[in-house]
């Protein structure tokens, strides 16, 4: 499987606190299945000011030692990028990681907050797909918004936006009513990826391994294999066959 939503890069958010952690987490992910892990902290003006300095040196830290402890996960690294009106300005000081490509467009993984879906949503996609920018919207099975009005999630989609279910979604972490929007989306065809966004090894573990279990049980494994391994795979640009 193939992972793009992890917090494991030590000390930059509220992920990984430690480089110890972060390897215990490494491992965690390679137990479950995971042979590509997307390292995406937090870039949240005024709670986690990360650039792509902070976050690149982070990673080659994290890189290295996961090497010299002959853990045998991949890893390359973007941000997970909260929807403030900074975004367009970063994107022209060229200060947005992308995780990869898809459909020629870079793909950027935009966080909504998780209380709401904040006005001017429509016109910031617009502004980001007419700047070849693809939004890949994570988790949005846990906005309360949606919750509300979960008609929403295909306007997401109407929008042009990706959407990343986390795994404990389907395994029940975050409570019924996000589990049973999950299987929903699953159900409707609206899922375009299924990822961890793994914190730590025990309150927010990577669940991957049993959520893919979930996913082909209730859909089928071609399904499972098309969330958490070719998508994921197509715009890492790793060979999923």
């Amino acid at each position: 499987m193939i992972d793009i939503h992890s917090h494991i890069i030590p000390g930059i958010d509220d992920g990984a606190r430690s480089m110890d952690m972060a390897l215990e987490m490494a491992q965690q992910a390679v137990d479950v299945g995971v042979k590509h892990l997307v390292c995406t902290p937090h870039i949240h003006w005024g709670t986690f000011d990360n650039t792509l300095e902070i976050i690149e040196q982070g990673f080659n830290d994290l890189q290295s030692a996961v090497t010299e402890a002959k853990i045998p996960l991949a890893l390359s690294w973007a941000g997970e990028v909260r929807v403030n009106e900074m975004v367009p300005i970063w994107f022209k000081q060229q200060k947005l990681p992308f995780i990869g490509e898809f459909r020629n467009k870079k793909v950027l993984l935009l966080e909504m907050p998780h209380s709401n879906m904040p006005a001017g949503l429509e016109q910031l996609f617009r502004w980001l797909l007419n700047a070849g920018i693809q939004p890949l919207i994570p988790h949005p099975e846990r906005n309360r918004d949606v919750w509300k009005r979960p008609d929403k999630i295909q306007w997401l989609r109407n929008q042009g936006c990706l959407l990343q279910v986390t795994a404990g979604a389907f395994t029940g972490r975050f409570g019924d009513n996000v589990q049973r929007l999950a299987m929903s989306m699953l159900k409707d065809h609206q899922i375009d990826f299924v990822a961890s966004d793994t914190h730590d090894i025990k309150r927010r573990p990577n669940d991957m391994g049993e959520a893919y279990n979930i996913v082909s049980r209730y859909a089928s494994k071609d399904e499972a294999d098309k969330l958490f391994i070719h998508n994921p795979g197509h715009i890492v640009g790793v060979e999923t066959q």
